[in-house]
């Protein structure tokens, strides 16, 4: 636990070390060096029948517990509903009361950008299929925003999937760190470069990154002016990354200045800064519009870019319908993502804590064997593509060079997958394959994890997207089927008080008993938000959730064809809205 919290400090990881700050511009592990110093002068004296409570970054103490119990429970951020506004968070944060700890950033679990890289060349794959009708993107244009500390693994991502990466980046500094990384290819300030080098690319049918040192605005604009020029549209996919979860603070930089004068303006004018920054979001969407009219395909990436869009002013609702809700561009949840979760695959991680590399490296093989047996069984074409993705991925892996900081990886995978991959790291640390105890863990933004209705949850269509329960019975029970410590968030990608999420660690030290925490945990932190899917109707959850019955007898889900009684079902008819209820 003590290496995965320095891990998460490192400088070669994290994005504001000296103030705790492990990425998203605020996503801290504590809110001040007393608090690390505490826990960790506690770690060290703990013994196996304590539980340290972390209250927002704030070691409460040391309490009895037991052995099946875990070794921490930390929560971050969790306000009473009504007072979870952000002016509320921007109080009680300099008093030291509550803390955002984004997601893997309080709960201990961060593996640097890789596990973004994955996530987002898994999404351009399926972006391409969706969109473009093809698994080949030779020659495809995706363009975004961002080279920061999450969003800085889109400019490797798109050349894994093989498709030309646009990258915009009003720090230079980030762009040159990437650069020097071997994540970006090139680098370029002046946009008739850009434009010409996109031109190139396409024709070669590179797989190339390229970062543009200026506003994201400007290249969407500058798109927009090509497109109308020549008739010629010179991007098939589009999102965005800069940090609008926090978009008055830093998170996103307004067109109408640079990038210094940003800083200086956000100190000393704030509310100038803030109508900048809509205005800059209206600019942004504008050209967009125009793009996607054209044929482009632009999705959010759940960083609350549409959210933040709409306060703004700018057009981004369903066209035709100036009231709806609704958004007309898509979450890449709701679109791309959500199909994969409701089948139970998601951001499965594990770190090799002997920090050697060849203990990295044996993961890796073994995780190719266990897909490789996976597949070799009588599995769905549906979930068999995604595995065949997540084989490219682990074979392919160690040439990227993914690793910053700790010796760890990802890998999507879905039950079957997740307890397999335990086992065979738990047997490999018995028989010392593995020089030292592996920690497993994942993403909070995962199938079960997280509840969020403009991102994780956003393809659930019974109404009960903005609820939290899945997330808040993820993490109790998780902690009681042997987590060996869990966390549970107020925010999250999307911003304070616009979700609640959680994750867990869990130490695989070669014994039976942790082979048998695994596969018990594991499975019910899959299965709840299969299950919880499988309301909104979805043919992935319904198929995931009886294969997963079929295996488990102790396993009993309530589907939705089962639900009988007449009456009952007219009293439901009639709590919901048409558009619902024929969802």
């Amino acid at each position: 636990m003590m290496l995965m919290i320095l891990n998460n400090l490192d400088p070669q990881v994290a994005q504001f070390p000296q103030e705790l700050v492990t990425y998203g511009g605020n996503g801290q592990v504590f809110s001040n060096w007393a608090q690390f110093w505490l826990t960790m002068q506690y770690l060290s004296q703990m013994n196996e029948e304590q539980t340290l409570v972390m209250y927002s970054g704030h070691p409460l103490g040391l309490f009895p517990s037991n052995y099946g119990a875990p070794r921490i429970v930390i929560t971050n951020g969790m306000v009473i509903p009504n007072y979870s506004s952000r002016q509320n968070y921007d109080n009680m944060f300099a008093l030291g009361v509550t803390m955002y700890g984004q997601m893997t950033a309080g709960s201990y679990c961060y593996i640097g950008p890789q596990g973004i890289v994955h996530g987002t060349m898994i999404t351009v794959l399926n972006a391409g299929r969706k969109y473009l009708g093809t698994d080949d993107l030779a020659g495809k244009v995706f363009v975004t925003s961002g080279l920061g500390g999450m969003s800085g693994a889109q400019a490797k991502a798109a050349v894994i999937a093989g498709c030309i990466g646009i990258v915009a980046e009003v720090s230079l500094d980030a762009v040159k760190k990437r650069h020097a990384q071997g994540w970006l290819h090139e680098m370029e300030s002046d946009l008739d470069q850009v434009i010409l080098r996109i031109r190139v690319a396409r024709k070669a049918k590179e797989a190339v990154s390229i970062g543009y040192h200026g506003n994201v605005v400007n290249l969407w604009e500058r798109l927009v002016e090509e497109y109308e020029r020549t008739g010629q549209l010179l991007v098939d996919l589009g999102s965005d990354q800069t940090s609008c979860h926090n978009p008055f603070n830093g998170g996103y930089y307004p067109v109408q200045l640079g990038y210094e004068e940003s800083q200086e303006v956000l100190a000393a004018e704030p509310d100038r800064f803030r109508n900048l920054v809509q205005k800059s979001l209206v600019r942004q969407v504008t050209a967009i519009n125009k793009l996607a009219e054209g044929g482009m395909f632009f999705w959010d990436y759940g960083n609350a870019f549409l959210l933040e869009a709409r306060r703004a002013g700018a057009d981004v609702g369903v066209e035709g319908d100036p009231t709806s809700l609704k958004f007309r561009y898509p979450s890449y949840v709701q679109d791309l993502m959500g199909d994969i979760f409701s089948l139970g695959f998601g951001p499965f991680r594990w770190v090799c804590t002997s920090g050697n590399p060849a203990d990295l490296q044996v993961t890796d093989q073994l995780a190719v064997r266990v897909i490789e047996n996976i597949l070799a069984e009588e599995v769905p074409p549906v979930v068999e593509t995604q595995y065949q993705d997540n084989l490219r991925w682990i074979r392919e892996a160690g040439q990227h060079h993914l690793v910053v900081g700790s010796q760890a990886r990802i890998l999507y995978s879905d039950r079957v997958g997740r307890t397999r991959l335990a086992q065979a790291f738990n047997c490999a640390v018995r028989d010392g394959t593995l020089q030292a105890p592996v920690v497993i863990s994942r993403d909070h933004h995962d199938v079960s994890g997280t509840d969020s209705p403009y991102r994780e949850t956003s393809n659930i269509s019974d109404g009960s997207a903005f609820t939290a329960d899945m997330a808040v019975q993820n993490c109790i029970g998780d902690a009681f089927r042997g987590a060996t410590w869990v966390a549970l968030h107020n925010g999250g990608g999307v911003g304070w008080g616009e979700a609640v999420n959680g994750g867990f660690g869990l130490v695989l030290d070669g014994t039976e008993e942790a082979a048998r925490r695994a596969v018990l945990m594991l499975a019910w932190d899959v299965s709840n938000g299969v299950a919880r899917r499988c309301w909104s109707g979805n043919k992935n959850a319904l198929l995931a959730t009886q294969a997963a019955m079929e295996e488990d007898t102790l396993l009993r889900i309530t589907l939705p064809h089962e639900v009988q009684d007449e009456e009952l079902l007219e009293a439901v008819v009639a709590t919901q809205t048409p558009q619902i209820w024929n969802a």
